[in-house]
């Protein structure tokens, strides 16, 4: 699967998100699914793919400390593009994690409460797929710039596609409007990014739009998108 990956990564850069999708879809059938957590590029992302295929898979990994306005968001997504959002969890309840690793881990070690919530949680999912298809753009972060539209997951062992790698804020914030797709209402409100309560706060204007993400730490990923030497990465669990 490499060398497909390979041969195809080059002409891929030239196609646009619809046709990115098309070709995942097309390739993977049930064993691709979007990975989303509902930004403005998870939500232009999810209209695009229900214009390229009517059923598709859609998962989120939901940390249980999500804001009320995501999970609205979420239930007007399953009605308006009538599909079931699949929702992947930690193996940790909240108070499992509180009891094990003392309370408010996220404002101690917050790389280890996103590996606990998140990434785990993903290594788990992904185990059950053969692509993921992710909404992140090469200039939110330094991780994210040498994305491609077609790549081989290293991290994870399996295909990723990243259909608007190339896309700026703008063009995502334009595909919304033009297309009056549903967005978290947070983002009215200066909320540029958004992850978990503990770990997100709104930005003043002209700061970078991850700056409140994780305040206080010098941290602008969760993990779920970092690149890591393979030699030091955990082994994953059938």
């Amino acid at each position: 699967m490499k060398q497909q990956i390979a041969q195809i990564q080059l002409a891929a850069e030239s196609w646009n998100p619809r046709q990115v999708l098309a070709w995942a879809f097309g390739k993977f059938g049930n064993e691709v699914a979007i990975s989303s957590a509902f930004g403005a590029e998870g939500m232009a992302l999810i209209d695009m793919a229900s214009r390229v295929q009517k059923d598709f898979r859609l998962f989120t990994i939901d940390t249980e400390f999500l804001f009320p306005e995501t999970y609205n968001l979420m239930d007007r997504i399953e009605e308006r593009y009538g599909i079931t959002i699949e929702r992947v969890y930690s193996l940790l309840s909240p108070e499992t994690q509180e009891r094990v690793h003392g309370g408010a881990l996220w404002s101690r070690n917050p790389d280890e409460c996103c590996n606990l919530r998140k990434v785990e949680p993903l290594r788990r999912k992904l185990t059950d797929l053969s692509a993921w298809i992710t909404s992140i753009r090469r200039d939110q972060t330094s991780d994210r710039a040498g994305a491609r539209k077609i790549e081989w997951d290293e991290k994870f062992g399996l295909v990723k596609v990243n259909p608007l790698a190339d896309w700026s804020s703008a063009q995502v914030w334009r595909y919304i409007r033009e297309h009056d797709v549903p967005y978290n209402t947070l983002h009215d409100q200066n909320y540029p990014s958004i992850g978990c309560t503990h770990c997100t706060q709104a930005v003043k204007s002209g700061d970078d739009p991850r700056a409140g993400r994780w305040p206080g730490f010098a941290k602008t990923e969760c993990g779920l998108h970092m690149i890591e030497p393979a030699a030091t990465l955990p082994k994953v669990q059938a």
